[in-house]
């Protein structure tokens, strides 16, 4: 019940978390840093390059659905769906 409670919530909150991630959170990393873009952020190499800055931001983007996840299941008390009562 609970990776089920986990894969709907996950999938309802991640539309609004990326949008939060790259309206907000990306341009205010990017004010700290000095009118930097952070997506934009690559090391060439080559006719390739690596986006470390496009990694960040997905990386941030897992912390706050995983974050949302384990409060919404905890307020919500859905963790104690799966254990048994005696």
């Amino acid at each position: 019940m609970g990776l089920a409670v986990g894969f709907i919530l996950g999938g309802a909150v991640s539309k609004i978390v990326t949008s939060l991630v790259n309206n907000i959170i990306n341009p205010l990393v990017g004010l700290v840093m000095g009118k930097v873009n952070l997506a934009d952020k690559a090391i060439s190499m080559g006719s390739s390059s690596l986006n470390y800055g496009a990694f960040i931001s997905a990386i941030i983007d897992f912390m706050i659905i995983a974050a949302v996840i384990y409060f919404g299941v905890r307020m919500l008390g859905l963790d104690k769906l799966d254990k048994k009562k005696e």
